[in-house]
Formats: C-alpha cells, structure tokens, sequence
C-alpha cells in the first residue's frame, strides 16, 4: 500500500492560499484530501435547516468537484473524528496528517484527543496558522505575556507587520500577508476516482433558503469603510463573516488589500485576531466573563422581555429591526450588534450569555472568539469592555446612524402605527436600574475577591 499524508479541511476551505495544504503537498508523499462533518458539532444545532450547514455542504461539494478536476477527489465523511480516524488507519498506510488550527475549546480537545491517537499508530500530526495573521503567543507584551487591552495590542500588531514589509511601490506588503502557492504542487495530490458525498438529509438536515453573502467586495466598500460602516441602512461593509469563519477566503489576502486601502477595515481584522488570542490564552471566557468580579451581577434574566428581544418586539425600532433582520437573514449591521447586545444586557438585566447563545445560533458568521468578546465587551464584563456606565440609548442611537429611518422602516414595516408595540421598559428608568445593580454587585464583589 502506497504510504500517503492526509490534509484534513476544517475552517479552510479552499486550494488556494492555504497554509496547511501547502505544506502537506510540499511533503514528499502524496496528499489525500479529507473532510470530516463532524457529528460533535452538528448534533448541537437546533435548526435541522440551519443555513451555514447548506452553505459548508455546497462548499465542499465545489471543493470536491475542484479535487476531481484534477484527477483527485475528496474523502468525505460524517462522524466523530476519534471514530472516523481509525477506519482511514485501515484504509490508508498514513504517514502525517496536516491541518490548520482551530483555536475553540472544542476544537483544540479534538485535536489533542486525535494526535494522540495517530501517535499510537506512529502518525504525525501537524498543524499550521491559516485562520488568523498572528496567533498565539506571535503578538504579546513585552515580558512575554498576553494584551488584554485592545489598544496596544494593535499598535504592537502592526508593528509587528512593518517590521517584516517586502515589495515595493504599490506592491509593499507584509511578510505575514504573503500567499501560499498551492497550485504549483497540484500534481501531488492522491490519484482518485470521484468519491460519494454524504446529502443533507443522510446527516438529517434540509436545505435553507437563506441567501448566502458573496466572498467578493467591491474597493469601493473597502476604501469607504471608515465613512459608511455605522449606517446599517447603506449597504456599506463587505459581509464576508460567513467565508472567513469557515476559511472560504484567505484572511492574508483581504489583509493586504486592507493595508492598502483602508487602516479602519484592517483594525476590524486585528479585532478577529485579538479576540482569537484571548480564547487561547483565557479559555475561561467561552463559559465565564473574563473579569470575575461580573459574576456577581444580579441578572433578571425575565424569559417574557427575553422572547420580546429575539421576536423583535421590544418597542424599541433599532432595537427590533436588528432581531428581525437576524432572525430573517441571519446577518445583523455591526453597530446594530452593539445596540442590541447592550439593550438585552444593560435595559433589560439579561445574562449576556443568553445573548451571546441566541447570537450563535442565528448568525452566519458566528465566529466564538468573537462572538463572545463582543457579548462581553457589551456586558462590561470582557477584556477591553465597555465600562458599565455606558448604556446604548437606542432612540439617540436611531436618530444618529439612521436618521431617516431607512433600515428601521424595512425591517419593522408597522413601525409609527397602532399595531407596533410600546417600549417593553422606560429607557431612563432600566438605565439607572442598571446602574445601580452593578454598582452595588461590583461593590460586594471588591469584597468578597480581596
């Protein structure tokens, strides 16, 4: 039996540009292309129609198609990867296994529990930076330990970049945006007659009609990024959450148009890194708020203002609009997020985790590490947090980013007439109930942590 290494797809699906899959074709063996849909994951989605399951089989049946273009396939299969890696044992004489790494919890025990495994049968396993531009330990502090602190996180960041520039001109980039060129090694892939591919409904699932974003961008939305991005009613950010969650596109290329076109789209990508190093480096934050002392607060968590805030139905128009056009597209404007993240958690007193859990369900681009330090910057409970005294006004938020009422008309189509709700909760009352919960619950906290 032919000895061969295997490159195992995850959240990196494309030939092009891929770290991992380029060092395994550069290896002397041949490569058998692997795609596992992994049953851990799919078995906790509530949704039996979940879009971004329709959009991962689609993708993985171009990328099977793109492998059989060149006399290869794709070895799909649909499983617990602990269960799933001893038949390809049996099946292939297997040297190495390459991937990219995954930095969830979930996914860095997976990963651990099969490279033990492969040991067992004298397997390598190798894993490679592809999700992120730096990750890890590649940006810390001076003494060698990780930022907390958005801000000079940043700076150390894109010095980090300047101090490895190459090109020149109009061609000047970072070494760390440097392409993987995959296709010159094409010819190494394993040789392979088309191979089955699961269906939807074999893993119990049915195709969605949500429409999935492009992974093109116009210039255009790039280089007026920093204008437009606050207006949820322009169609002015580029909707790629969804291709570089699941690695449809590379991180290192947008990066480098970034760099070249905009400083504020670039900032909005060091956020995914910054926010990846933090679930490394303090895994605690996927169940727990970074600060300890946050677990103290006092959370109403009442389910009837809770099913208000997923329905869209809190008599707040930006508020509501945001929920629906989630609950319809399963895409919300950023500045959207804020406002709503922080009406659930500040007006109404409700465990950010219950929002940060209806987020994930919903959102296309969910992304963990983000989703999560968004939800807990709004609670003011995360790493570089908004301070609890900072509460979202959502008419003066309406009034500021969607003056005319573009994208609250659209989406709350009742909106100024009898049949569109009263406000769920009084602004100025619910802000100073929030104040002082977590004044007082900070105060015990200070306390009891001394």
């Amino acid at each position: 039996m032919q000895k061969v290494n295997i490159f195992w797809f995850r959240r990196d699906l494309r030939l092009q540009d891929n770290a991992g899959l380029f060092h395994a074709l550069k290896s002397s063996k041949k490569v058998v292309p692997l795609f596992i849909f992994d049953k851990s994951i799919l078995d906790a989605l509530k949704d039996r129609s979940d879009a971004r399951v329709t959009f991962l089989h689609d993708t993985i049946s171009d990328l099977k198609s793109q492998l059989e273009g060149q006399g290869s396939s794709l070895v799909v299969r649909y499983g617990h990867p602990l269960e799933v890696f001893p038949d390809l044992i049996q099946e292939f004489d297997i040297d190495h296994v390459f991937t990219n790494r995954d930095y969830e919890p979930y996914a860095k025990e997976r990963d651990t529990a099969v490279r033990e495994l492969l040991a067992q049968h004298q397997i390598g396993f190798q894993d490679f930076k592809d999700h992120v531009i730096f990750d890890r330990d590649e940006v810390v502090k001076g003494d060698g330990t990780p930022y907390v602190v958005f801000t000079p996180y940043s700076r150390t960041w894109r010095s980090k970049l300047e101090e490895h520039m190459v090109g020149h001109g109009d061609e000047r980039h970072s070494y760390y945006f440097q392409s993987y060129p995959n296709e010159e090694y094409a010819a190494n892939y394993f040789d392979s007659a088309p191979l089955p591919l699961i269906s939807l409904e074999e893993m119990d699932f049915t195709r969605s009609s949500i429409p999935i974003p492009s992974a093109t961008v116009t210039r255009k939305i790039i280089r007026e990024y920093d204008e437009k991005r606050d207006y949820p009613a322009m169609d002015a950010t580029s909707r790629l959450g969804i291709h570089f969650r699941f690695g449809t596109i590379s991180i290192r290329e947008k990066a480098r148009h970034a760099q070249r076109l905009n400083a504020t789209y670039l900032t909005e990508l060091i956020w995914r890194d910054f926010y990846s190093q933090i679930l490394h480096h303090f895994p605690h934050v996927a169940e727990e708020p970074f600060r300890k002392k946050y677990d103290f607060i006092p959370w109403r968590n009442n389910e009837a203002e809770y099913e208000a805030w997923k329905k869209g139905e809190t008599g707040y128009p930006i508020v509501d609009a945001g929920m629906r056009q989630l609950n319809e597209t399963g895409y919300m404007h950023n500045r959207v997020r804020m406002i709503v993240a922080s009406f659930l958690t500040k007006h109404l007193l409700i465990d950010w985790r219950w929002g940060e859990a209806y987020f994930a369900e919903k959102l296309l681009d969910f992304d963990l590490a983000s989703n999560n330090g968004g939800w807990q910057w709004a609670a003011g409970c995360g790493t570089d947090a908004a301070p609890y005294f900072r509460i979202f006004n959502p008419e003066s938020q309406m009034k500021k980013f969607d003056g005319k009422k573009d994208y609250v008309r659209h989406w709350v189509p009742e909106f100024g007439t009898h049949d569109y709700p009263a406000p769920i909760v009084d602004h100025k009352m619910a802000r100073q109930r929030c104040l002082d919960a977590y004044k007082a619950s900070l105060a015990h906290a200070d306390e009891v942590l001394v």
